[in-house]
């Protein structure tokens, strides 16, 4: 699936207007600051129901505003059958509240977006999944195995709400006297589903660096770079976990929190028996960051035989000439994708297809190729009407 048309209220700097983007590429151009970071949000919260940047719901309002809205068209893509319904998604945020609908019906679990029109998003912010905390790296490869298994979103949501009863029971009774019978039922259902976790984590790190490694190979020419999974339980048993959580029960008592278990595992980047991450330049860095999201892509597609919406925000900036083409040579699999540039940068270099143009409408097999926004005070014209 693909988006067809963008229209915003009140969202961020951009414009209250309604904007066609159904082309295979869609290029935005701007000076920074002007909304080409805030489309791509928009895109990202019509596709889930929240911002890729961490912002809170009542963030996104324009300054001064209350409330924003955002609604979204999108349909088949280039590889989908075109006999596909379209659907129209809606986030609404009034009143301290958001809703969000599927074709004027409320959805209640964000997780039934996740298959709508699945996007990946390359952004700076992705920096944190290689020198952030170790949080920002369990939080990606937990987005990564969300967006192929809902199983595994399922297990993961059961292990943190077991998790949240658990903290608060030990902060409750504190090291003095913890209710030993409320901790000893729960931590049986803790062991069930960080076991299942650990199981998942272990198979999906396995397949990334697999697939991650060639790729940092190809596109910087350092090879050996591996993902490493290092569990906080040593276990892979419910006798064993039982039983490393009965040992350390006191200190969880005392520090009035879990100390162990899937919520502090470690990924850790690797060339040969050394991390890699600490060592790594800031542009090696940016690139670790970069495929990592490339490697999610395209385990998404190998995963669920569909292709993502790629959102990629300023990602190629920074990278010498060689790299990009690079880059670009081992890009994911997609059936659309929405770039930005400034207007200095060379982006006519990574237009494939000219077929359309701004003024286009999808309409049965025929979908534009690539359009050209150009950016100004948050809003979109098309080159042509901007007379560059």
């Amino acid at each position: 699936m693909i988006f067809y048309s963008l229209s915003t209220v009140f969202f961020r700097n951009l414009a209250d207007a309604g904007l066609f983007v159904g082309g295979k590429d869609v290029f935005l151009v701007g000076e920074n600051g002007q909304g080409k970071t805030n489309f791509l949000e928009a895109l990202y919260v019509a596709a889930y129901g929240s911002s890729f940047r961490g912002s809170a719901d009542g963030e996104l309002a324009r300054t001064g505003e209350k409330s924003y809205a955002v609604r979204a068209e999108i349909g088949p893509g280039p590889g989908d059958d075109p006999g596909l319904l379209r659907h129209e998604l809606h986030i609404k945020y009034e009143k301290s509240k958001k809703t969000v609908f599927l074709d004027g019906k409320r959805v209640e679990d964000r997780r039934d977006l996740i298959s709508v029109v699945p996007c990946v998003v390359f952004c700076h912010e992705d920096m944190e999944f290689v020198s952030g905390s170790p949080e920002r790296r369990r939080w990606f490869f937990d987005q990564s195995l969300s967006l192929c298994d809902s199983l595994y979103l399922d297990d993961l949501r059961n292990f943190r709400r077991i998790l949240k009863s658990r903290n608060a029971v030990l902060r409750e009774n504190g090291p003095g006297g913890p209710s030993a019978r409320i901790l000893d039922a729960l931590d049986p259902q803790l062991a069930v589903y960080g076991l299942k976790l650990m199981e998942r984590r272990e198979k999906t790190v396995e397949t990334f660096s697999a697939l991650f490694e060639p790729l940092y190979r190809e596109v910087s020419g350092i090879g050996g770079i591996t993902i490493r999974y290092r569990p906080s339980w040593k276990p892979r048993d419910m006798d064993g976990v039982a039983a490393l959580l009965a040992e350390r029960r006191d200190a969880d008592c005392s520090a009035g929190l879990s100390l162990t278990g899937p919520h502090r595992d470690r990924y850790v980047f690797c060339r040969g028996p050394e991390e890699f991450a600490g060592k790594a330049s800031t542009g090696q860095r940016r690139l670790l960051a970069l495929l990592l999201r490339a490697a999610q892509a395209r385990i998404f597609s190998g995963s669920t035989g569909k292709n993502p919406v790629l959102l990629l925000d300023d990602v190629l900036l920074e990278m010498d000439g060689e790299k990009r083409r690079r880059f670009l040579s081992v890009m994911p699999a997609y059936d659309q994708a929405f770039y930005t540039f400034l207007p200095e940068e060379p982006y006519d270099h990574y237009i494939q297809h000219r077929a359309g143009g701004p003024d286009g409408r999808p309409g049965g097999d025929r979908q534009a190729g690539t359009l050209v926004y150009c950016v100004k005070d948050g809003v979109l014209r098309g080159k042509d009407e901007t007379g560059g």
